[in-house]
């Protein structure tokens, strides 16, 4: 079922850690998703603090480092490339819905905050909850053939 906005709309999403770090550092699935959502006037894309410091201790990690090596870019650049396309949210509180993976539930707050109509992950606990409220969980395949529909 696509989810593409009607005329006027916007959609709202809001990434997962993994899905930015594969985005900013590869050029798979999550790197065109980011791009298609960076060229649409019809998506807003939001993330919180928690998200961003997520992102900021993944990307000195040891993985991470090596890629921005080979790819000219430090954590910073990267960091300020995103921060560049995001709208920040403050979450009011963090929902207890991942009790496998509290931290996930950081991606919930933010979406919740920014009212937000898609998540997308590639972390297995999110993707399993499938939903939660009225949010979808999906994998950056599946956001990608959504908003392109």
């Amino acid at each position: 079922m696509p989810c593409a906005p009607s005329a006027g709309a916007s959609l709202r999403l809001v990434l997962d850690t993994n899905v930015v770090l594969s985005a900013s550092l590869w050029r798979g699935t999550p790197y065109w998703l980011l791009q298609t959502i960076r060229q649409r006037e019809d998506m807003k894309l939001f993330s919180s603090d928690a998200l961003l410091k997520e992102l900021a201790d993944v990307l000195t990690r040891a993985g991470p480092a090596n890629r921005r090596a080979l790819i000219g870019q430090t954590a910073h650049q990267v960091l300020t490339e995103y921060i560049e396309v995001i709208d920040f949210v403050t979450p009011l509180a963090t929902p207890g819905a991942v009790p496998a993976d509290p931290d996930d539930d950081h991606v919930i707050a933010a979406a919740i905050a920014a009212g937000a109509d898609i998540i997308v992950s590639g972390d297995r606990h999110l993707l399993g909850l499938a939903r939660y409220q009225t949010i979808r969980i999906l994998p950056p395949a599946d956001a990608l053939a959504a908003i392109a529909a």
